[in-house]
């Protein structure tokens, strides 16, 4: 059974970082939103006369949003129509809440929960000035709104759940705080591996 694992949490908690590296080393293929996303939400934000660089406001979201995850998950979804694992990354908050997407999603391809082993990892930091240190020191243009709008933004530093109907075991939240993620990493692989 083939593997469909999800990094989620809010910017700056380091989701990519541990995606990637365990993606790296099991080559695993890797799904990253804000990636796959970007030359198209570049142009459309730039047609419609907005900030390119502008991945968080209501414009944004009400443009470009939902085609990052339907492109993001069209490309996960082949993948695991072709029985390779795939890892996911993105908030997924919108999605995480509705407890019948994931089943909806796999249906897309003629899978199900009973033949696609779904993982998550909720992927956190300790406090507020650690996500802040964190978004500032990757010095992105793509973080200039969560900072000239730090109160909305820190919201979605709240507490994450998954609606998705999972085994429990099949969730792990993630405290990505130690900026040695050695042991993270590996505490993750055995959550997703054994």
């Amino acid at each position: 059974m083939n593997k469909l694992v999800f990094f989620l949490g809010p910017a700056g908690a380091g989701k990519t970082t541990l995606a990637k590296a365990i993606a790296s080393g099991r080559k695993v293929p890797f799904f990253d939103m804000d990636i796959l996303l970007r030359p198209a939400a570049d142009a459309i934000m730039t047609l419609h006369g907005l900030d390119p660089a502008d991945r968080d406001s209501a414009e944004y979201k009400r443009l470009c949003r939902n085609l990052g995850y339907r492109i993001t998950m069209d490309a996960a979804l082949d993948n695991i129509g072709l029985n390779v694992d795939a890892f996911v990354v993105g908030p997924f908050t919108q999605e995480a809440a509705n407890p019948d997407w994931i089943s909806s999603e796999l249906s897309r391809i003629g899978r199900s929960l009973k033949d696609v082993e779904v993982k998550v990892v909720l992927v956190e930091l300790a406090n507020e000035e650690l996500y802040r240190t964190r978004i500032h020191d990757r010095q992105s243009p793509l973080d200039e709104w969560k900072f000239q709008h730090w109160d909305e933004f820190r919201k979605s530093f709240g507490n994450r759940n998954v609606k998705w109907p999972l085994p429990s075991s099949n969730v792990k939240v993630i405290d990505n705080s130690n900026p040695d993620i050695t042991k993270t990493v590996a505490t993750v692989e055995h959550f997703i591996y054994g």
